[in-house]
């Protein structure tokens, strides 16, 4: 996944939102490939914990990074603008829609892990999104889309 998003230029310098953030891994990895900063979303408090040990790989770059414990979809209503955005919520997610349109002027690129099957970005999030690059690892599909409404750079102090 990161070899696809190192091809578009999309992680150095970048703004990474990693919603349902488990362990914290997609945003750690993304810090440790040259994000300026991240912002970790879990609603759990056991991964919340898990999120704090795991940052400490980062050494003097922890503090780019801000964990938030609550929901993903209300925290995607109220946020600043992102150039990435991660989404790999638990397989049983229903809230695909909703998530596209808080997101829709809130993202410069929206990366969606999903089940085996090859969802079309239109039955995801609706017409307000186009596919930038598809893969198949196993039996997850990554979609990386972004919003047909460009989004604005990234505003000071927004997370």
């Amino acid at each position: 996944m990161f070899s696809m998003l190192s091809s578009l230029d999309a992680i150095r310098g970048a703004a990474v939102l990693d919603l349902f953030a488990g362990s914290g891994a997609l945003g750690i990895e993304a810090m440790s490939r040259g994000a300026a900063r991240a912002v970790l979303v879990e609603s759990s408090g056991q991964a919340v914990d898990a999120i704090s040990a795991n940052l400490a790989v980062l050494g003097d770059r922890e503090s780019d990074v801000q964990i938030v414990r609550g929901d993903a979809l209300t925290y995607s209503r109220k946020c600043g603008y992102f150039d990435v955005v991660f989404a790999d919520p638990p397989y049983a997610f229903g809230g695909w829609g909703e998530l596209g349109g808080a997101l829709e002027t809130r993202a410069g690129l929206l990366v969606i892990e999903t089940t085996d099957r090859r969802p079309s970005v239109d039955e995801i999030l609706g017409s307000l999104w186009e596919t930038v690059k598809v893969r198949r690892y196993g039996g997850t599909v990554v979609l990386v889309v972004r919003p047909l409404a460009v989004a604005g750079p990234a505003e000071e102090g927004n997370s």
